[in-house]
């Protein structure tokens, strides 16, 4: 009787080396790739005030969750009518802006660019303190 080995297989390729070439790819990228666009100068975001007082005086501005506006507490079709007569008559009336916070951004930036526009001098966000 004869017997005969089996065939020797051949070992499996290794795909070790292969993972670590792509860690120190990734590694590399990482370390070299900007992650966020900077600006080319200094910019300094504005400090929010929670708990402050708003100053009293000025108008309000209420945007709703749909974009249902009011001005003062009156629904109107359209805000901007009283808020450019009152910066017409004083510009530097107060402008607070206390939006429903499911509100889009497309009903309220508007709004600030136009005031802007008309020479309104400040213009207040109403915001809700995050709670502890």
């Amino acid at each position: 009787m004869k017997l005969t080995r089996p065939p020797a297989r051949q070992a499996p390729e290794t795909i070790i080396a292969l993972i670590d070439v792509l860690v120190f790819l990734l590694v590399f990228f990482r370390l070299i790739g900007r992650m966020d666009a900077t600006a080319p100068f200094e910019v300094t975001p504005p400090l929010a005030l929670t708990g402050a007082d708003m100053p009293a005086g000025g108008m309000t501005l209420s945007v709703g969750e749909s974009g249902e506006m009011a001005v003062d507490g009156a629904p109107t079709a359209e805000p901007l009518v009283p808020l450019l007569d009152g910066l017409a008559q004083n510009p530097e009336t107060l402008v607070r802006i206390n939006a429903h916070h499911a509100a889009e951004l497309r009903h309220i930036l508007p709004l600030i660019a136009e005031l802007e526009a008309a020479g309104a001098k400040d213009v207040a966000l109403v915001v809700t303190p995050a709670s502890p």
